[in-house]
């Protein structure tokens, strides 16, 4: 599959900014869903900025992801995820990548889902798979059978995922054709 044309992502990214108006769009997902690439794509074709949430967690624990889990444990992370999520949905609009487990949080899922447009970026075992074992920096994927380990996180997020108000399909074809179907798929979305 060849990428899509460059004024066509122009265009369509032209069409996104008019349809988010005053709304951030939120990225929810798996890890290696392709959440900050495709954000960033988005941003630079509609010209909003883009926030990921994870580079914000880091900036306030002044520590690696990692590191916070090695050293406070995933609720402490998952705590400071929440602050974090919360004080960037306060600005906007913007372009929002959050880490995988945001969207899990009862009240950060319902703060997303009433003050954004959010967006399921949905991918398969065999893509994810293939792109987050290539990473030594997925604390989840650090333990024995991180296989396992993943499917199980999609058995158990993916329901929770699909309450997201759109959901497109991630896949290993160029970036900018996904990116263009989520700018298509926001277009025609119902919610903006």
């Amino acid at each position: 599959m060849n990428p899509v044309e460059e004024t066509d992502l122009k265009q369509a990214g032209q069409a996104v900014c008019e349809a988010l108006s005053q709304q951030n769009l939120v990225l929810v997902g798996l890890m290696g869903a392709g959440k900050s690439v495709i954000g960033k794509l988005l941003a630079h074709y509609s010209g909003l900025p883009f926030v990921d949430t994870d580079d914000e967690i880091v900036a306030a624990a002044q520590m690696p992801i990692t590191e916070i889990f090695t050293q406070y444990g995933e609720p402490e992370f998952r705590a400071l995820e929440s602050r974090v999520v919360r004080r960037v949905l306060l600005e906007g609009p913007q372009i929002v990548s959050t880490g995988g487990g945001a969207f899990m949080n009862d009240e950060t899922r319902e703060n997303i889902l009433q003050n954004s447009l959010s967006l399921w970026l949905k991918a398969d075992f065999d893509v994810l798979w293939g792109r987050v074992s290539k990473r030594t920096t997925r604390p989840l994927l650090q333990q024995p059978n991180p296989q396992k380990i993943l499917q199980d996180l999609m058995n158990e997020r993916y329901p929770i995922y699909g309450q997201a108000d759109i959901s497109v399909q991630s896949r290993n074809i160029p970036k900018q054709n996904v990116a263009l179907d989520v700018m298509n798929a926001i277009r025609t979305s119902s919610k903006n």
